[in-house]
């Protein structure tokens, strides 16, 4: 006689940070989800709707953006923006990295001073810097700008990578000195490589930051952007478009951003799939000499 095993359709179990909802709770949160998506097209609805009731799509205030000079002042203040990150990008990470290995040193001195400039930068605001540094010492816009997102980006990359290296695993630093490496070659060689790709998304978040703070560049009359965009929203001639000017601009930045960020996500997914993790060739064994007795 043989009896006939049948598996059962496998559910999901309980855990003790979750319970498994069950069909009232299923359509309560179905409910939930409806009832958010129609206060947000409502709420879009009535944004478009205050938009048509103040003249905001009307062609006087289109109208600049068809005009060669505004637009050779839109894209010259995009270039302006995205010189000013390029500056202020590689200057953070230089001295990100420059703060980090202050910070990890052995020597007293220079680790104290890292620290204290690193917890200086971090607590200042961003503004603050970029009026000191133009008004007080009589900067140009633009080094005064990329000085303030410098330092401040760099103090908080400088804890990113601080952080990363020292969430590598301990065995790898003590492995490395087994080798014979110094402590040089055991930061550059084995740690900054793992806590770089670890940390990368953290990364490029920060440097979306210091993206979007280049729009403070207009506040010491630096013509990036946002100046740009303020220039034409001031403009009488066109009835001030100034939500035109901003519905321009906006996805511009967004997308700027998101750009960045799907640039994170693609490196950090290229190191996942570069990562060696097939199996090493071993060599046969040759017959080694036998031991006393062996036969």
């Amino acid at each position: 006689m043989t009896r006939t095993l049948t598996r059962k359709p496998s559910t999901p179990e309980a855990t003790a940070l979750y319970d498994i909802p069950g069909p009232v709770t299923r359509r309560r949160h179905l409910l939930y989800g409806i009832a958010s998506t129609v206060l947000i097209v409502a709420l879009f609805g009535w944004i478009v709707h205050l938009l048509f009731e103040t003249d905001q799509f009307t062609a006087q205030k289109w109208t600049p953006f068809e005009y060669k000079g505004i637009q050779e002042l839109l894209l010259r203040g995009l270039g302006n923006t995205l010189k000013a990150f390029a500056y202020a990008a590689v200057l953070s990470l230089a001295l990100g990295a420059v703060l980090a290995v202050g910070r990890l040193s052995e020597h007293r001195a220079l680790r104290w001073i890292s620290t204290v400039l690193v917890e200086f930068f971090r607590a200042m605001p961003v503004l603050v810097m970029i009026f000191f540094i133009f008004v007080a010492l009589k900067v140009q816009p633009l080094p005064a700008l990329v000085a303030g997102l410098t330092l401040y980006n760099g103090s908080v990359l400088a804890e990113v990578l601080r952080t990363g290296i020292n969430a590598v695993d301990r065995g790898q630093r003590e492995a490395a000195y087994a080798l014979g490496m110094r402590k040089t070659q055991v930061t550059t060689y084995v740690l900054a490589p793992q806590a770089v790709r670890a940390m990368l998304p953290t990364i490029i978040s920060q440097l979306v930051v210091a993206l979007k703070d280049t729009s403070l560049g207009y506040l010491i009359t630096y013509e990036e952007f946002l100046h740009a965009g303020k220039l034409i929203a001031s403009n009488l001639d066109y009835d001030l478009p100034f939500i035109p000017v901003v519905m321009v601009i906006s996805p511009i930045y967004i997308g700027m951003c998101m750009l960045l960020s799907w640039f994170a996500t693609w490196v950090a997914e290229r190191e996942r799939r570069n990562l060696k993790t097939g199996a090493v060739g071993v060599a046969p064994a040759d017959p080694g000499t036998l031991l006393p007795g062996g036969r």
